[in-house]
């Protein structure tokens, strides 16, 4: 099985001392152009020292269909760790050339996947994980569907051809309103589905139905971004909350609006993430483009807790989840309006809600969050029930969830306080769309 790869894009400024290369995989039934050129066109224009090497998966794109012995249709039967061990072999052929050096140690290699492609990146960091500097998972999951599903669309396909699959993944893989915002991208996508080999889709299929690596998330070491649609329905935003609570000091993003491609749905938010997490600051950070150590700021607390953390260690770290809860620009806001009456109390702030508490990791983002819901609308916090709201969304609630809690609260904490916060939710989450 031997994968073809691409540039998509190519350093727009002399590299020094080391390459940095972004290796992207794409989502079952899309070819690696389709999906990921535009985020890499962006990507090179806000960290144009990188290369984008896009590999297509079997019978995609540009890559030869997986062999089939003449006279039968059976279908070969792919693992993850297959299409990995191919990815990789990809990588060692085509390295040399994009870095004019044979020594890979001159690069350093970031990958990023969305659905299949990400759980392939998975694979990677748990087989593979000393060869890549950090690895983007966007729109999958530990594991993804079930079993008998991946194996009866397998058949279908493989008796029928791609073509059967339009219409549903027109359906699951777009955000409300993106095919006809547009056209050309939508139609390139479900094209290359549509062109996609019957038999290569089907083997893909048997590797999906058998992966499952959520109990050996623990074992990745290498510092990961999730990145989620919020109306992704094959990978919801859950998916990508498990694989950023199992692996250490994981980060998560929730792009609200997207589905299921989000490198294609949302290029530009794509780059930007991309390019903070390789320049291995924490999302929105600025990023200085030179190696890092690799270890995730907001991973400082101990399972006890920071009690063994300097003040500053703290407050370091709970600045960095406050901006990834709260989002950069509310942070930003919030320190634009500190002065000498109001700077301990923004400390105290940052050190123990957030450097303590938020933390710790006794508890997921998303638990904290339906706990501060909830204890906003018992204390009657309307402001900061909005705030929370939003943050939310940010920690992979959805919608549905956040209603949830909030009915529960009309029991537990009283319905008008409840009907207050019907209303407050509701005005943020029309803010959150307004914002795009």
């Amino acid at each position: 099985m031997e994968l073809t790869a691409t540039v998509l894009a190519a350093p727009t400024v002399p590299v020094h001392s080391y390459a940095r290369v972004l290796v992207v995989l794409p989502s079952l039934g899309t070819s690696v152009s389709a999906l990921w050129q535009s985020a890499a066109t962006h990507l090179v224009g806000v960290a144009p020292e990188t290369t984008v090497i896009g590999i297509d998966l079997p019978g995609h794109g540009r890559s030869a269909p997986i062999d089939v012995p003449a006279g039968t249709s059976e279908v070969p039967r792919l693992t993850m760790s297959d299409l990995a061990e191919a990815v990789l072999a990809t990588i060692d052929r085509v390295l040399p050339d994009v870095i004019g050096s044979s020594d890979r140690d001159d690069a350093r290699i970031v990958l990023a996947g969305d659905s299949i492609g990400a759980a392939i990146a998975l694979q990677l960091a748990l087989d593979h994980g000393d060869r890549f500097d950090r690895a983007a998972v966007f729109c999958t999951g530990a594991k993804i569907g079930e079993a008998n599903a991946w194996e009866e669309r397998a058949e279908v396909v493989a008796t029928s051809g791609t073509p059967t699959q339009v219409i549903g993944s027109a359906q699951r893989w777009f955000g409300e309103g993106f095919i006809d915002r547009e056209p050309e991208a939508s139609a390139a996508l479900l094209h290359s589905l549509q062109d996609a080999d019957r038999f290569s889709y089907a083997a893909l299929c048997h590797a999906l139905a058998t992966f499952d690596v959520r109990s050996r998330l623990p074992e990745i070491t290498l510092p990961v971004l999730a990145v989620a649609g919020s109306e992704d329905q094959p990978t919801p935003p859950t998916k990508l909350v498990e694989i950023a609570n199992g692996v250490s000091g994981a980060l998560l993003e929730v792009i609200e609006g997207a589905a299921h491609l989000v490198p294609a749905e949302a290029p530009a938010v794509t780059a930007g993430l991309l390019r903070d997490f390789m320049g291995g600051n924490a999302l929105g950070g600025k990023g200085t483009g030179e190696p890092d150590s690799g270890a995730a700021s907001a991973d400082l607390p101990t399972a006890s807790g920071p009690r063994d953390a300097s003040r500053d260690e703290v407050h370091d770290a709970g600045m960095t989840v406050r901006r990834q809860v709260l989002s950069d620009a509310h942070v930003d806001r919030a320190n634009a309006k500190v002065d000498d009456f109001t700077a301990d109390f923004q400390d105290l702030i940052t050190r123990y809600a957030w450097g303590e508490i938020w933390t710790r990791p006794g508890l997921e983002k998303r638990m904290r969050s339906a706990i501060t819901l909830t204890a906003m609308i018992a204390g009657g916090h309307e402001a900061e029930l909005a705030m929370h709201v939003k943050a939310a969304v940010r920690n992979g609630l959805s919608r549905d969830e956040i209603k949830e809690v909030l009915l529960q609260s009309a029991i537990y904490c009283s319905v008008p306080s409840a009907n207050t916060a019907f209303s407050v939710a509701s005005q943020a989450l029309r803010e959150i769309d307004e914002e795009g």
